[in-house]
């Protein structure tokens, strides 16, 4: 059974507790569990992931690129690296499978400099402001390209 690859950029950690009138009261354990059940209800597992480190989050996406067989996609919320990271955004340059980006908020309605991804270019979709759901969302629209 091929995966989907789910990887949560910094600070994802503490959703739950962070900010939660913007990211919502759902940890990230929480949405681990919507994402399995999703995806195992459409036949893939997930492999979910989150780093604070940029060069882990690149080794993540290299391994994807590596062994593409194993996996049906890549769904990423890279969290503040949306804005700033030249480094994933060269990592997902390898990946030759659908890259869904995922972000809780619309980085449009918050502050100028959450308004460029680095991510955009590269996905084949891109899932603003719709909280944990999005998620979700992001798991179906991955398994729609997949089966087309």
């Amino acid at each position: 059974m091929q995966a989907i690859l789910i990887i949560n950029g910094p600070n994802l950690n503490m959703l739950g507790q962070r900010e939660p009138e913007i990211y919502g009261h759902k940890t990230l354990a929480d949405i681990k569990a919507m994402c399995e059940q999703k995806a195992s209800a459409l036949g893939y597992e997930i492999e979910f992931r989150q780093s604070n480190h940029e060069g882990e989050i690149v080794d993540w996406i290299q391994g994807v690129a590596m062994n593409p067989e194993s996996y049906a996609g890549l769904i990423i919320n890279p969290a503040a690296y949306t804005h700033t990271s030249i480094a994933i955004h060269d990592a997902l340059k390898l990946v030759e499978l659908p890259i869904i980006e995922v972000h809780l908020t619309d980085p449009f309605a918050r502050e100028d400099f959450r308004h460029y991804s680095y991510v955009t270019p590269l996905a084949r979709a891109a899932i603003k402001g719709q909280g944990a759901d999005g998620y979700t969302q992001a798991i179906e629209t991955l398994c729609n390209l997949v089966t087309v």
